[in-house]
């Protein structure tokens, strides 16, 4: 699933198992919309009537489809690339935000309950939702769009129990 590796955010005796992205699905939407951009704008382009604005208002159309896109296409990529969902041996970190991060924590022994749900599209194309439970005031965490979600949640079950018997050891 994912490389074991070193971070410095990490506390002593914690590694990192699992880094993921949001599914590749949210990126469709943002991929069509700059799709139909850059068609209006090739039309645009090709039947606007050759006159003595046409450079001008070529260069108008231009700078207006580089800006649709800046907005529908490059800023949705950013914002899927800052966005992660990190498994330690004793959280699941959720990190996000392009240009302020906000990063929130989840002792794995806080979490009482791992679940996933998937819809037809989401089965066919490998994502789904988990959902994580813990006691306390957020009662219930709901992460979209996950990649291979039957197996993330698996391993984050796996990571919980590992956790708890990593504490019980501890308290004897």
């Amino acid at each position: 699933m994912g490389r074991m590796t070193s971070d410095a955010s990490l506390v002593e005796g914690e590694q990192l198992v699992l880094k993921l992205h949001p599914h590749w699905k949210t990126l469709l939407r943002p991929l069509l919309v700059l799709a139909l951009v850059v068609l209006a704008a090739l039309a645009a382009l090709i039947l606007l009537p050759l006159h003595a604005h046409g450079a001008t208002i070529r260069l108008a159309i231009g700078a207006a489809a580089l800006l649709a896109a800046i907005a529908w296409f490059l800023v949705p990529l950013l914002r899927w690339r800052s966005t992660s969902y990190e498994l330690t041996t004793r959280r699941l970190r959720l990190r996000d935000g392009v240009l302020t991060r906000v990063g929130r924590d989840f002792p794995l022994s806080r979490i009482s309950d791992v679940s996933f749900s998937q819809g037809l599209t989401d089965r066919i194309i490998g994502c789904g939702r988990l959902i994580v439970e813990s006691p306390g005031e957020h009662g219930q965490l709901v992460l979209t769009e996950i990649p291979r979600v039957k197996e993330v949640q698996a391993l984050l079950f796996q990571l919980v129990g590992d956790e708890q018997q990593r504490l019980a050891r501890e308290e004897r």
